[in-house]
């Protein structure tokens, strides 16, 4: 599946970065449409807006149907059939479609057969690993990987701050296939364009972190193909998408768990995080506070760690697998308890219990020990 994705690229840079060529063999850039719209973000979450690549042709009658523009969209398809007044009462959850039920549900079903293909941008998207005998999740942010980039397809093994900020010079944005569709407000107004992005089984090197993953075209010839309603049919659209291994990956901070931290930090690598004081929305920080006041600190087991190797790390080394650890309770206490009583110098031969020769603090004192152990 995919639920939150980041695209923070000016819109400038993101237009560069989705260079074409038209019909002619003329290198054209994408042309923008309602650019005021665009808001860059590093954490994207379904019912926000994001860019999308479309065929001019969905908006402009007779134009050339291989020039492109790039539209915001809302991220979460509103069918057209749709009666309520505020699209936020739909009931069922449209961010993502499957690509083997796609032709099964009307929602879906309708604009796919209508040639409404777009391709959602991005710099990557997020998804969270569930750790082993645990309920925490650890999150990873999934890119292509860069050409641009010595070590190009481990972004992730940068060494410092400042060399991250230099991969985004000529960042490949990510290109996921997509739908859209067209929501005419019942009392009359603006059009609502909305769009789902299309899911398939993962790849084998992102098995570990997720069993689906967004619909990803790789290459120019993928993306024309898919944005070319005329001339390519639906079901030889679908043939174009499944999973690419063609990805990069590395784990992230927490802070990309709340829709609302929009900072660098959300996909900066996590090993240059440490010692690094996060930012975190106002909400964030309040709840921080409260835990570090009214919830009890326990300490964490240190574990020893591991010297670095000058090896490179690729993507399948960040993926973590958390040990099963033994449950601590009262059996285990009262075990050790009982041990220290066993070791102890033994007595040749001791007399029944007498009320008389042990003083009453002391009687107390163990009874609540043991009440306490139990």
């Amino acid at each position: 599946m995919c639920g939150r994705t980041s695209c923070h690229l000016p819109k400038e840079v993101l237009a560069r970065a989705c260079a074409y060529r038209d019909r002619q063999g003329h290198q054209r850039l994408p042309e923008w449409r309602d650019p005021d719209r665009y808001c860059p973000s590093y954490n994207k979450s379904p019912r926000s807006s994001s860019p999308v690549l479309l065929s001019r042709l969905h908006l402009e009658k007779d134009a050339d149907p291989s020039e492109r523009i790039i539209a915001t969209m809302r991220w979460g398809l509103v069918p057209f059939w749709f009666r309520e007044e505020d699209p936020a009462k739909l009931q069922i959850n449209t961010s993502n479609c499957r690509s083997d039920t796609i032709m099964e549900k009307r929602s879906f079903k309708v604009p796919l057969v209508k040639g409404r293909r777009c391709v959602v941008l991005a710099d990557g998207f997020y998804e969270w690993q569930r750790r082993q005998a645990s309920n925490h999740r650890q999150p990873y942010f999934i890119y292509f990987p860069q050409i641009g980039t010595e070590q190009s397809e481990q972004v992730g093994a940068v060494s410092s701050p400042e060399d991250w900020e230099k991969v985004w010079d000529n960042w490949r944005p990510l290109t996921m296939a997509g739908i859209f569709d067209c929501w005419e407000p019942p009392a009359g107004g603006d059009c609502l364009y909305s769009y789902s992005i299309i899911t398939v089984d993962s790849c084998r090197v992102m098995s570990d972190i997720h069993n689906r993953m967004p619909a990803i075209l790789d290459g120019e010839e993928a993306v024309s193909k898919w944005l070319d309603f005329g001339e390519v049919s639906a079901q030889e659209a679908l043939k174009l998408i499944g999973p690419t291994e063609n990805i990069a990956f590395h784990p992230v901070s927490s802070v990309v768990n709340s829709s609302w931290n929009n900072t660098p930090e959300c996909l900066f690598p996590l090993h240059l995080l440490a010692g690094k004081e996060l930012k975190v929305s106002a909400s964030s920080q309040k709840m921080l506070q409260w835990l570090a006041t009214k919830s009890p600190k326990k300490e964490e087991p240190k574990t020893p760690q591991k010297a670095e190797s000058d090896a490179p790390q690729w993507s399948s080394q960040f993926l973590q697998k958390s040990p099963v650890t033994p449950k601590r309770g009262s059996a285990s206490l009262l075990e050790r308890w009982l041990k220290r009583g066993q070791e102890e110098e033994p007595v040749a031969k001791r007399p029944m219990f007498n009320s008389s020769l042990l003083p009453i603090s002391s009687l107390f004192s163990d009874c609540k020990l043991l009440l306490f152990m139990l």
